[in-house]
């Protein structure tokens, strides 16, 4: 019988088994071949969007004749003043032949103007920011806080303006002001941005999620709303604050339509009118110009980038 008795091979527990390391190993080629295609994929998009950057701030120090014989040919015109077909390819340098700085010197200290709209600029945003951000505060804590169908439909409100663009509010507001007697003046450019409803949108639905529990804590231990408000309220929102700061500072700092429809002088126009009406006479300028107003922003985003992804992921809750 042990002649038909079937012989299985019994493997020793001590030997490798090699099929599910090469299952292993094969798991580990296909993920490094995946992170490496999505590197790769990462840094191509980060050119194309850092490339107008870096190439803006490496022009900024060419020469003005450089500089019109690179670009000059996008800003060309007949006769007419129309714009002419652009028959030459315009040549992308990032780095320049004869490094200079005379549009730097120029814009800082030979023409004062720009200087002035780029304080015009920080004038203008700088108090929307501020203000709008408290305004947004209470009234976000007055929605977050009670409900009824009178709040709830005023907030449906608020997201219907936010959902319309700007542009659609613009005559709207023109004749707002004009009524006000402020068209021609700062406060044409303040109100409007102070009363925005973005913000009230944005905050509104990161105090939401407080837990409500924590407010009736407060209100046992004797808290009033006012300490309710800054003192739980405004701690946990933190985050919410700095990246709505961040996005209304960018909103406002980009602004062109408000000023050219609002205001009637020349010298209270932003920077970034100017960047928006550049002519074939300070393509030299623009450049620097450019680096210049872009700086602040730059800058602010850096500072608050933490609270900015903070804000965008938490959106208000609280950690357990």
């Amino acid at each position: 019988m042990a002649l038909f008795r079937k012989k299985h091979r019994v493997r020793n527990i001590y030997e490798p088994d090699y099929r599910r390391y090469d299952a292993i190993s094969d798991r580990k080629r296909a993920e490094r071949r995946r992170t490496f295609r999505r590197t790769i994929a990462a840094l191509v998009f980060a050119f194309l969007f850092l490339m107008p950057t870096v190439l803006t701030f490496t022009n900024s120090f060419m020469a003005s004749s450089e500089i019109s014989a690179n670009y000059g040919s996008i800003f060309a015109t007949n006769t007419s003043g129309g714009r002419v077909y652009v028959s030459k390819t315009v040549n992308l340098k990032f780095i320049p032949d004869m490094v200079t700085f005379s549009q730097y010197i120029t814009v800082l200290f030979k023409s004062p103007e720009y200087l002035m709209k780029f304080w015009n600029s920080v004038i203008y945003v700088v108090p929307i920011v501020i203000f709008q951000l408290f305004v947004a505060s209470l009234a976000s804590f007055g929605f977050a806080r009670y409900r009824g169908k009178v709040k709830q439909l005023i907030f449906f409100l608020y997201i219907v303006l936010m959902l319309m663009p700007y542009q659609v509010t613009l005559v709207p507001n023109f004749m707002v002001s004009s009524r006000l007697g402020i068209v021609g003046t700062r406060w044409a450019i303040w109100l409007p941005g102070i009363f925005s409803p973005f913000a009230v949108y944005m905050l509104t639905k990161y105090m939401r999620r407080i837990p409500y529990s924590l407010y009736e804590a407060a209100s046992i231990d004797g808290a009033g709303e006012w300490q309710i408000f800054t003192q739980i309220c405004m701690p946990i929102c933190r985050g919410g604050l700095a990246s709505i700061a961040i996005l209304i500072f960018i909103d406002y700092w980009n602004m062109v339509e408000q000023p050219l429809i609002l205001l009637d002088n020349e010298e209270m126009y932003p920077l970034s009118v100017f960047l928006s009406r550049i002519n074939a006479q300070e393509i030299s300028l623009a450049f620097a110009v450019a680096v210049i107003y872009m700086v602040l922003p730059m800058l602010f985003f850096l500072y608050g980038e933490e609270y900015l992804v903070e804000g965008i992921l938490y959106q208000g809750g609280i950690k357990e």
